[in-house]
Order: structure tokens, then sequence, then C-alpha cells
């Protein structure tokens, strides 16, 4: 139930797979649900590894990441901003060759989620909480909620873009209001930017 809470509560992830259904329709929309849940799965190989208690404790690995992921999101809300990459506007004259790619959509949603060291927290304190390290089959047993964790955050992420493909087609036609709504997504990742800025150790 918490993973389902913290999966559906707005942030980096959800707001990207949004701005993709919005921007480029359903599919786009599953292609960034996907995208952000393999963005979990460094995280994951991290928490297994042991690796995220070294970063966890490390001022420096950790400073590293969130300023990365800081400069990161600042990035895409610029991108959104400027309605460019993976969150233009499909033209008339688009073709194969300037739309974005699968392997793009992908490649950003990832980045979403990689460089987001509240994740490996997670993966880190929370999930530990449910295994025993000392029973036979822990690593198994983290593994298979990691597994777990994944599978909601696609299933909900895959709704949030399915959702926002459906309010796309009655904006789609409205240059102003999908102009307000890019501005808004825009400033929503330079929010979430200073917050991870503001976040401590």
């Amino acid at each position: 139930m918490t993973s389902i809470v913290v999966t559906a509560t707005p942030g980096t992830g959800a707001l990207f797979t949004v701005a993709a259904g919005l921007t480029r329709g359903a599919h786009s929309g599953l292609v960034a649900a996907v995208g952000c849940t393999l963005g979990i799965v460094p995280h994951m190989v991290l928490a297994l590894s042991g690796a995220a208690a070294v970063m966890a404790a490390n001022p420096v690995a950790f400073g590293i990441v969130k300023w990365l992921g800081v400069a990161y999101l600042l990035y895409m809300g610029w991108g959104i901003w400027r309605q460019s990459g993976v969150f233009a506007l499909p033209s008339n004259e688009e073709n194969e060759d300037t739309k974005p790619t699968v392997l793009r959509t992908i490649g950003s949603a990832v980045l979403v989620n990689l460089l987001n060291p509240k994740l490996t927290v997670f993966f880190f304190v929370f999930l530990p909480m449910f295994i025993d390290p000392n029973e036979p089959g822990a690593f198994a047993g983290m593994a298979g909620l990691g597994a777990v964790f994944m599978a909601i955050t696609v299933a909900i992420f895959a709704v949030y873009g399915l959702c926002a493909a459906w309010v796309r087609q009655y904006v789609i036609g409205k240059p102003v209001v999908m102009h307000w709504i890019s501005r808004a997504f825009a400033v929503s990742f330079v929010v979430l930017a200073g917050m991870l800025a503001l976040t401590s150790q």
C-alpha cells in the first residue's frame, strides 16, 4: 500500500509521463511509463549490492547525484518550456526523421528516475524493513519486492499516460491552452529541481 501511495504521488516520473502523453499521445505516454520504470532498475541494483548504503552515507556521492538530478530537471523544464525534444508538439510536416524516437523517449525517462537520490534512499531504507537479512533467500526476497514496486510503477504511470492522452484530444487543437499547459509543466519541473536542491542527506 505504501508503494502505491509513493508511486501515485506526483513526482518527476509522473510529470514526465503525463507531459509525454499530453504532447505526443497514448503511445508516448506508455513508452514514458516503461522508461521511468526502467529507471528504477539501477536503484534496485544498488540496494541489492549494498552500494546504496555507501552512497547514502557518503556526502560527496549523494551531492553529485543530487546536483546532476537538479541540472537534468532544469534541462527538462527548459525543454518543455520550448516544446522541444520529446515534448515537441507534432506538426503536419513531421516525419520519421524529426519526431522523437522510442529510444530517445525511454532514455529521457530513465534519466528522470536515475538521477533521483530519493529513489535510492527509498530502496535502501524502506524495502529492507520487510526483509530479514539473516534469513535464507533474503536477496531473492528483496529482488521480489523491487519487482513488485516496478510493476506498481509501470501500471500507475501507464494510467497517467493514457489519461493524459485522453485529455490531449480536447486541447491539442487549442494552441493557447497547450501553451499554458506546457508552461505549467515547465514550472513544475523547476519547482521539483528546487525541492531536490534543498534535500539534505
